[in-house]
C-alpha cells in the first residue's frame, strides 16, 4: 500500500542529524526536549480522530471500519539520534523481523543503518529498496541451504553460525561467506530468551574455530544476543568479555577478526542505562579499531506505531448491585492479528479511549476481547476506562510497532492487511524520505 500523505509537525528548526544530535546533547532533559514527545502524541491523536471522523460504521462498506495504524516516522528518526548520541561506536543493523514496514526501512536506509535479515524474503525486501548487500548481515545461525545459495547469488556475505553442521553447509553452498560466530549469553533476565535455541558456548567455540580453519572458511567476527527486552545491563559486560576470549582464540588460529556484533535487547525506557554499560565494556575489552554493530529492532519501531480498533460488540456483566456492573468489549482486532505481541512478545498493550459515545468520566471496568471465536483471543482481562464505551466507539493503543503487524494472521478469515497512515513529527525524517 502506498504511504498516505505525510503530515509534518515542525518540533524544532534543526533538521540535519548532526544538528539535531547537538541540540539533544545541549538540551537533554529540559522542557523543550520533553515537549517533543508530547507534540508527537498530540499529532498522532489528531490524525486518528480525523481518520475515524471519515468512517460511519452504520453505513460503511465491509472492511472500511477495520483497525488501522498511524505511524510517526519522526519517532524512528529521534530514536536514531539517541542511538548516535549514546552508542556512536556501534552501527545499528535494524532487525527487519521486528517490523518490515517499507517506509521504516527506507528511512533507516537513508540514515545509513545496516539491516539484520533472517530469511530470503527479508534479504530480498531490503535489496528491493536499492540497499547494498554489504549493509546486510544474515543473522540466522541455522539457515536453509537454498537460502544460502541465494545469499551467495545476491552478494550478502556476512552471516552467523553456531554449530559444526552449519559450517559444513556453508562450505558446500557459500564458501566465500564472511562468518560470524554466535556465542551463548546469560539471557535469564530478558523478556524473550534466545540462548536456549542459538549460540555456542565459549568451550565449543574453540572446536568450531578449528573446524572452520580446517575447512578453509573465513571467520571474521563474533556475535551475541542478550535476549529481546533485556533487563540486566550487566549481561552486556559478561557477553563482551566472552567475545574477547573468542576473538583471542580465533587470532591464535590465524583468523583476521574485525567484527563484533552485540545483538539487540535494547528498549526505549532503559536505553541510556544499557548503552552506558555496553560502552564501558567495549572500552575495556575492545579498545582498538574493531568494527562494532548492533541489531536493534523494537528500540526503533515500537514507539512509532499507534493502533486504533473499533468496538464491534459489547456485553454487559451485572454485579450484585447496579454500581458493580462491568462490560465485555469486542474489538475488530485481537491476538491473532496486530495484538499478536501479547502471545509472542509478552506485551500488555494499554487501551485508551479515542472516541466514546458517553461524556461521563466515571471509571468503568472492562474486559477487552478480539473478534475471533477462540477463547484465548483476549487483549485485556481487566481494565478500567472513563465513561461507558459503546458499540462503534474507538480505542487506541500506543507502542504497537514491534512484533505486531508482522506476525498477524488471517485466522477465522479476518484480515492481516491493515492500513498504515504515515506522518512525521520531525522535518529531518520528511526530508530524508522526500515527502
Amino acid at each position: 500500500m502506498a504511504p498516505s500523505a505525510i503530515t509534518e509537525y515542525p518540533v524544532t528548526t534543526t533538521t540535519t542529524i548532526d544538528q539535531k544530535i547537538n541540540f539533544i546533547d545541549t538540551h537533554h532533559g529540559d522542557d523543550e526536549t520533553n515537549a517533543t514527545g508530547l507534540a508527537s502524541k498530540a499529532l498522532v491523536q489528531k490524525v486518528l480522530k480525523e481518520q475515524i471522523a471519515r468512517i460511519d460504521t452504520d453505513t460503511c462498506e465491509p472492511g472500511e471500519e477495520d483497525a488501522f495504524y498511524v505511524a510517526d516516522l519522526g519517532e524512528v528518526y529521534r530514536q536514531h539520534l539517541r542511538w548516535k548520541l549514546n552508542l556512536a561506536r556501534v552501527k545499528p543493523f535494524y532487525a527487519v523481523k521486528c517490523n518490515p514496514d517499507r517506509e521504516v526501512l527506507r528511512l533507516l536506509a537513508n540514515m545509513g543503518t545496516g539491516f539484520d535479515c533472517a530469511s530470503k524474503a527479508e534479504i530480498d525486501l531490503v535489496l528491493s529498496l536499492g540497499i547494498d548487500p554489504g549493509r546486510i548481515i544474515y543473522a540466522q545461525p541455522c539457515k536453509t541451504k537454498s537460502y544460502l545459495r541465494h545469499a551467495a547469488r545476491v552478494g550478502v556475505k556476512q552471516m552467523t553460525f553456531d554449530n559444526g553442521d552449519e559450517l559444513l553447509k556453508i562450505k558446500a553452498c557459500y564458501p566465500d561467506a564472511e562468518l560470524v560466530l554466535r556465542i551463548l549469553t546469560d539471557d535469564s533476565a530478558s523478556l524473550c530468551r534466545l540462548s536456549a535455541k542459538y549460540g555456542a558456548s565459549v568451550e565449543d567455540a574453540s572446536e568450531l574455530l578449528r573446524l572452520a580453519n580446517d575447512l578453509d572458511l573465513n571467520v571474521v567476527g563474533v556475535s551475541f544476543h542478550v535476549g529481546s527486552g533485556a533487563s540486566d545491563p550487566s549481561s552486556f559486560r559478561k557477553s563482551v568479555q566472552d567475545a574477547r576470549e573468542v576473538f583471542d582464540m580465533a587470532g591464535e588460529l590465524g583468523f583476521d577478526m574485525k567484527l563484533l556484533d552485540v545483538g539487540g535487547g535494547f528498549v526505549d525506557e532503559t536505553f541510556e542505562l544499557f548503552a552506558g554499560a555496553l560502552t564501558d565494556a567495549l572500552e575495556e575489552y575492545f579498545p582498538g579499531d574493531v568494527r562494532i554493530i548492533g541489531e536493534p529492532g523494537r528500540y526503533y519501531a515500537s514507539n512509532a506505531f499507534t493502533l486504533a480498533a473499533n468496538v464491534i460488540a459489547r456485553r454487559e456483566v451485572m454485579g450484585e448491585t447496579l454500581d458493580e456492573r462491568s462490560y465485555m468489549l469486542y474489538l475488530n482486532d485481537g491476538v491473532y492479528g496486530n495484538f499478536s505481541n501479547i502471545i509472542f512478545d509478552h506485551q500488555h498493550p494499554i487501551p485508551q479511549v479515542l472516541q466514546a459515545s458517553s461524556a461521563t468520566t466515571k471509571l468503568t471496568e472492562y474486559s477487552i476481547w478480539g473478534p475471533t471465536c477462540d477463547g484465548i483471543d483476549v487483549i485485556a482481562d481487566r481494565y478500567t476506562l472513563p465513561g461507558i464505551v459503546d458499540v462503534g466507539d474507538w480505542l487506541f493503543f500506543e507502542n504497537m510497532g514491534a512484533y505486531t503487524k508482522c506476525s498477524a494472521t488471517r485466522f477465522n478469515g479476518f484480515t492481516d492487511a491493515h492500513e498504515v497512515i504515515y506522518i512525521s513529527s520531525e522535518p529531518g525524517a520528511s526530508a530524508l524520505l522526500g515527502y
